[in-house]
């Protein structure tokens, strides 16, 4: 039997989604946590998530309308101090 190049001995491939990203955005989904997003043109809009899946986030914002921002647009979000 022959050793495949990427199942060296003793190293296992990293797998390609740990899915922790939808536990995190569940997370803060359940406890309307209120997050920052910064986008990928260096805007930021602020608001908790009401709504995510696979290709967007619904932000709900306060006074404001609600968006939907696309994850591919996002650069980060991070939780706003409380």
């Amino acid at each position: 039997m022959a050793i495949q190049p990427n199942q060296a001995k003793g190293k296992a491939r990293a797998p390609e989604q740990t899915f922790e990203e939808v536990k995190y955005i569940r997370y803060l989904v359940e406890n309307d946590i209120p997050v920052c997003v910064r986008l990928s043109n260096n805007d930021e809009v602020s608001g908790t998530i009401e709504y995510y899946d696979a290709g967007f986030l619904r932000l709900t914002r306060s006074g404001q309308p609600n968006l939907f921002v696309y994850k591919h647009d996002i650069k980060y979000l991070y939780e706003e101090p409380q």
